[in-house]
């Protein structure tokens, strides 16, 4: 029997028509998963992964420990040097997940009396990695710069010489798709002696001369402590890791529990991610690559939107997450049940994912996506809300 408080808060989830299930696989038009350049799907990926793992004699399906005591396979240190040079960061640490990476970092790295404040739309990693760390953490207003300054300057007046701030953003917001104005920040922080951390979760793949993010694409690496990146969404495959300094590394090594006390990745994901990041700049140089496909359907998705007058309540982005807000439990979840029965999978973003009042449905966009499938799911969301 479950225990009566948590029989309560399942009964409030369910009586605020917020109550979550597990979906299941379907053949519906996608554009609900975060395989925006559909590299999970890539058979090419899947067999070159599976044969550098012969080539490497690695015939193994798991890392048998973790990797400080016997799972540090050949690979890591392969794809650890080769991320590194794609995203020009002095040192690469892999994590298994990008929760892991957050709470990795998070609960290590800022320190008693130091300070963190982070944007009040980040990640719930990010908040669950904070939550663990013993420094005083403040939210500031979503890309208000001015609201940051302000705290930074409320914070700096008092904090002891030993004393650090981390200050915490995305690149792109998962559940918005827009992204601060990284070079203005970086300059604030830079003023202000801050640490800058930023989740490049959904940027990767997608911004970027190659995909390497919007960090890179603004040259802004060495304005960064650290950068989050993650393996499980553009490029398809899974895992994540942290990049930053070589003594940031050595810190994460001995000191993030969920890096220390976990089970390694096995050798095939680590090939798989060597894979995917050879794609990325393999088809750089093609016009008829998936990124330069994506990029065409996200102006294609806005420029649909505007002539069918839709802008009003869709959020304003330029990344592969286009979001139209309708602040309305049962109206997000009946529209999204309506899309399903013609075909689309959109999926409803309810509270408490979102702040209550501000639900959506989430459109993501992918380079297979076509634009046929584009018209007509937006065409079918106008007669169901205009």
């Amino acid at each position: 029997m479950l225990p009566k408080k948590l029989q309560i808060k399942l009964q409030s989830r369910t009586q605020d028509n917020a109550f979550r299930q597990l979906g299941k696989p379907n053949s519906l038009v996608d554009f609900s998963s975060n395989d925006y350049l559909g590299f999970s799907r890539s058979k090419a990926i899947f067999e070159k992964a599976h044969h550098s793992t012969i080539d490497h004699n690695l015939i193994q399906n798991g890392a048998t420990g973790s990797r400080l005591l016997s799972g540090n396979h050949s690979l890591y240190t392969q794809v650890e040097q080769h991320i590194s040079t794609f995203h020009n960061a002095e040192s690469t640490l892999i994590f298994n997940s990008g929760y892991d990476a957050n709470l990795g970092f998070f609960s290590c790295v800022p320190q008693r009396n130091d300070t963190i404040l982070y944007d009040e739309f980040c990640h719930a990693s990010i908040r669950d990695g904070i939550k663990m760390s013993n420094a005083k953490a403040y939210k500031f207003k979503h890309n208000d710069l001015g609201d940051l300054t302000h705290q930074l300057s409320l914070r700096a007046a008092s904090k002891n010489e030993l004393d650090d701030i981390y200050i915490i953003t995305e690149s792109v917001f998962s559940m918005d798709g827009d992204s601060p104005d990284l070079k203005t920040l970086t300059a604030i922080c830079k003023k202000h002696k801050g640490n800058l951390i930023i989740d490049e979760a959904h940027a990767i793949g997608i911004f970027g001369r190659n995909g390497d993010g919007l960090v890179s694409e603004l040259h802004l690496e060495d304005s960064v402590f650290a950068r989050i990146i993650t393996f499980g969404k553009a490029l398809g495959c899974h895992g994540a890791a942290i990049l930053g300094s070589t003594d940031l590394r050595d810190y994460l090594i001995n000191f993030s529990r969920p890096f220390i006390y976990t089970t390694a990745l096995p050798p095939h994901s680590l090939a798989t991610i060597k894979v995917a990041y050879n794609k990325l700049v393999i088809q750089s140089d093609s016009e008829e690559s998936q990124l330069n496909n994506l990029q065409q359907n996200i102006q294609f998705f806005k420029s649909e939107i505007k002539r069918l007058q839709l802008q009003q309540l869709f959020s304003d982005s330029d990344s592969a997450i286009q979001c139209y807000i309708l602040s309305e439990t049962n109206l997000v979840k009946h529209i999204s049940e309506a899309l399903k029965k013609e075909g689309f999978d959109v999926k409803p973003i309810l509270s408490p994912t979102v702040p209550k009042g501000k639900e959506r449905l989430r459109f993501c966009l992918h380079s297979y996506n076509t634009p046929q499938e584009i018209t007509k799911v937006l065409e079918l969301l106008t007669t169901f809300t205009v």
